[in-house]
């Protein structure tokens, strides 16, 4: 077997000519998004009351990632109770959502702790309305076939997969900061979330943060070549566990959808309480059936990430995200400032709080037993 078709060989040129035509397309659908972006709708003001009346025949698009809030609404059985309608589209990451909030196609979606700090920089309005936390072992830093990672120091020289505007980016950062390096001292391969697990394994960088399940499923597919990823006990405190639910800022400034959203906001509240008391249940229709990983691994999964908490939209909260806005204007990451208590629609506080009191929520993710 020649050099040039060896199994890695192989996947870095797959990778290569994945990443190109990617890269093509993502051209296209942001020029085509941003021919149609939807820029002159009402304005939000957050300091009047939040709308309770749903019309009829009132939609949601909710701009979902990885399917998650599709299998968790339809397997806990409360989609079916939202008086309104839900539509879904699938993205990765922060950027591609807030690129079809720009567009006026999406309304709500789930992401981490840093999109909505992102867009708040580049002057996009939308607000969070519901936060929730895991383990911060739900994030690891994976390495490619061959790196092998004893101590942060090791990070330097080495290629680090990086996504701007996304939580991975701060893992990044974070670890980095651990470690007493800077940017500087490693070389940031940027790259889409999506490209993360095979730029690994076809050894186009070294390093790269996984959430799960793409960890769990990283590990499946090369960890016999000795893919692994860095201890956590070196890596530290790399990951908040914090994501967040934030809504397109025309959307809520219209009464029909706000009021949906309100309503979106509890019943989600009750959905992540579900998969704390059904785990089972959970990990057959999301990890195993979705995500297509195994029972044993869904297991795993669930108890790294550990049960899903409902942290209140208070002070506390806001000043956990201004750390991590903190860490990003450090690092020159961002292009304008960002005020912590500016990302959230507090007027979703009291909804938050109430569906956290009637559905037996917990503010700390918890220990996961079988």
């Amino acid at each position: 077997m020649t050099a040039l078709s060896t199994p890695k060989a192989m996947a870095a040129r797959g990778f290569r000519r994945h990443r190109s035509a990617w890269l093509v397309l993502l051209v296209a659908v942001v020029t085509t998004l941003s021919a149609c972006s939807s820029s002159d709708g009402p304005e939000l003001n957050t300091d009047t009351p939040l709308p309770t009346q749903i019309p009829s025949g009132a939609t949601l698009v909710v701009a979902d990632q990885q399917n998650q809030i599709q299998t968790l609404l339809r397997a806990s059985g409360l989609e079916k109770t939202l008086p309104f309608t839900v539509e879904y589209a699938n993205f990765v990451g922060g950027p591609a959502i807030l690129e079809a909030f720009r567009a006026g196609t999406a309304d709500v979606a789930p992401v981490g702790d840093v999109p909505p700090i992102h867009a708040a920089a580049t002057g996009q309005q939308v607000p969070i309305v519901l936060a929730r936390e895991v383990k911060p072992s739900s994030m690891s830093l994976a390495t490619s076939p061959g790196t092998t990672i004893r101590s942060l120091q090791d990070l330097r020289g080495k290629k680090i997969a990086y996504a701007e505007g996304t939580a991975q980016q701060v893992v990044v950062l974070r670890a980095l900061q651990n470690a007493g390096l800077s940017t500087d001292d490693v070389e940031l391969t940027r790259l889409q979330l999506a490209e993360f697990s095979e730029a690994l394994g076809a050894g186009e960088v070294d390093v790269a943060p996984l959430n799960e399940p793409r960890l769990t499923r990283y590990l499946r597919d090369y960890g016999r070549d000795g893919a692994s990823i860095v201890d956590p006990a070196v890596a530290g405190k790399i990951n908040e566990g914090l994501s967040y639910v934030y809504a397109r800022g025309e959307s809520l400034a219209e009464p029909a959808k706000a009021a949906a959203v309100r309503a979106l906001t509890a019943t989600l509240v009750q959905a992540f309480q579900w998969t704390n008391t059904h785990p089972a249940e959970w990990i057959k229709s999301y990890y195993v059936d979705d995500q297509k990983v195994s029972e044993a691994d869904g297991w795993k999964i669930l108890k790294s990430n550990g049960t899903t908490a409902i942290p209140a939209l208070d002070d506390a909260l806001i000043a956990r995200q201004q750390g991590t806005i903190d860490l990003l204007e450090n690092a020159d990451a961002l292009p304008e400032p960002v005020t912590s208590a500016d990302l959230f629609d507090l007027r979703f506080a009291p909804v938050v709080d109430d569906a956290v009191t009637k559905y037996g929520a917990t503010r700390q993710p918890e220990d996961v037993t079988r």
